[in-house]
């Protein structure tokens, strides 16, 4: 597997077009969208190695701390062209991508042959880590930016979260939040997920300098002795909030303000066309069009060639392409006169806009069996049959159109981010899950244990009596993983301290 760095999820068109012959010429023919805005690539082989990261770097990308203990790819409000508040977000992620990259030369060496990435001015062969030091951090730190009221990048699930502030279409500054984390150990109960908690307000100059700061107080505070324990999300939990806060503002040299009141709605991306919120004077507002990809494949099938149409539409040139934090493609900036052609490109490969139901558009798996190699169940091949066999319970409770959060991950490491799904399936074995009921719609409530060690049959049994009784009870307005707190079916967690307690199985 090969995994590259895109900040912020966008790529051009002749970017697209290089990633697209990679999949032929390296991989196993598809593209596979990640849940962090980047794409992976399925069966290359090492002895293609070197030639395939020399072609990603020939437009300007890389696979850079793509993995290991260092800051990940950033992810962003998931299109830039959609006002210029989300410019302003993309600008911010990119800056911070590049201030916290490794300056380590190795990577230039080994597959570049010493030659220097397009887009970076530093000499290669450079073994300085001015930031990481000689060992990089205890494990993974991941960084994400928001721009309400969606809250499409999951902000509370990673280590460190800016939330834009926005007065009269201007970002004001950002409410920073620390210490999520999806991850934990089956039948381990010092590892939970946890939702990160805000930590305080900065100033838009202060955010790259925030951002450093904790990844650094992390590097230093961070558990190197117990790697099940190592990341953020067990600094702030085992050291306090308050405690963390006043170490990073010692470093910083400044207060951080109090939080700001915002408000996130969802967690999903806006499928189909939308127009831009803003537009500079005397233009018209461009398009952008985001397509549902199940589980982030994006491969030609008969009667649906998606690849062949989004390849078509790069060799056009009618559009930018953005990787969404759900698994998603937005076809981004857009001007009018290419949204019918558009359209044609895609009606001609059997691509449409529509989704089966609230709960599939609402769907993420990670690739889980059999590529993973840390997978227990499967989790991309099975979902989709899952999901046609809960749409039937749905249609019985009249749900179908819906929106329900739903994800499934093969393993507890949580990849899909099931935990804030309001029905997460995290498996345990082969065709066995564990269902989890009850995170909020918005991202800012995680799930709790429901039933263990489930099959489809069993979840179908357990799920369709509560769609019937949520279709018949709920109040207005009330979303599914509300609803299953207040009937019952599960406790509220309003921490990750609390996510193993209060559990009855059903």
């Amino acid at each position: 597997m090969l995994r590259l760095r895109i900040p912020g999820g966008l790529s051009t068109p002749k970017q697209w077009i290089m990633l697209d012959n990679i999949a032929t010429e390296y991989a196993n023919g598809s593209l596979r969208l990640t849940t962090r805005e980047t794409f992976q690539y399925h069966g290359v082989i090492k002895s293609n190695l070197k030639r395939t990261m020399q072609a990603i770097n020939s437009v300007a990308l890389d696979t850079i701390a793509a993995c290991g203990d260092v800051n990940r790819n950033v992810m962003t409000a998931s299109n830039p062209y959609l006002s210029k508040a989300h410019r302003q977000a993309y600008d911010l992620g990119k800056a911070i991508s590049g201030h916290l990259l490794p300056k380590t030369g190795a990577y230039h060496e080994i597959w570049l042959d010493g030659d220097k990435i397009e887009d970076k001015s530093r000499k290669a062969g450079e073994n300085e880590e001015p930031l990481y030091g000689t060992h990089y951090l205890p494990r993974k730190f991941k960084i994400v930016i928001a721009v309400p009221p969606d809250n499409d990048v999951d902000v509370y699930a990673h280590c460190l979260g800016f939330i834009a502030i926005i007065e009269k279409g201007e970002i004001t500054g950002w409410n920073i939040t620390v210490g999520g984390g999806m991850g934990m150990t089956h039948g381990d109960t010092n590892t939970f997920p946890r939702t990160g908690d805000h930590l305080g307000f900065c100033k838009p100059e202060q955010a790259i300098d925030v951002a450093e700061k904790v990844m650094l107080l992390q590097r230093d505070w961070g558990n190197r002795e117990n790697r099940a324990r190592a990341r953020l999300k067990y600094t702030v939990e085992d050291r306090g909030l308050d405690n963390f806060r006043t170490e990073l503002e010692k470093r910083l040299g400044y207060k951080l303000g109090k939080s700001k009141p915002f408000t996130f709605t969802s967690t999903g991306d806006v499928l189909g066309w939308r127009q831009s919120l803003d537009a500079k004077k005397g233009e018209e507002k461009a398009w952008h069009l985001t397509l549902f990809i199940e589980n982030g494949r994006i491969k030609d099938e008969p009667g649906h060639t998606l690849r062949s149409a989004l390849r078509e539409i790069a060799e056009s040139g009618y559009c930018d392409f953005v990787c969404t934090a759900n698994q998603n493609v937005t076809l981004a900036n857009v001007a009018p006169k290419f949204k019918p052609k558009i359209d044609a490109i895609l009606k001609a490969n059997g691509v449409t806009t529509e989704v089966s139901s609230g709960l599939r558009a609402n769907s993420m798996a990670c690739v889980a069996l059999p590529t993973c190699g840390l997978a227990l169940a499967e989790s991309e091949r099975f979902l989709p049959e899952l999901i046609t066999a809960l749409e039937d319970s749905l249609d019985k409770a009249g749900l179908r159109s819906d929106d329900i959060v739903v994800r499934m991950t093969g393993c507890p490491n949580g990849c899909a981010r099931p935990y804030l799904a309001e029905i997460g399936f995290v498996g345990r074995n082969p065709g066995l899950y564990n269902l989890y009921l009850g995170a909020a719609f918005d991202g800012s409530r995680m799930s709790k244990l429901y039933a263990q060690d489930v099959g489809k049959e069993r979840i179908v049994e357990l799920l369709e009596p509560i769609f019937l009784k949520f279709s018949k009870e709920r109040k207005p307005g009330e979303h599914f993983g509300d609803f299953v707190i207040r009937a019952g079916y599960v406790k509220a967690t309003p921490g990750g301290n609390k996510f193993h307690a209060d559990v009855k199985l059903a």
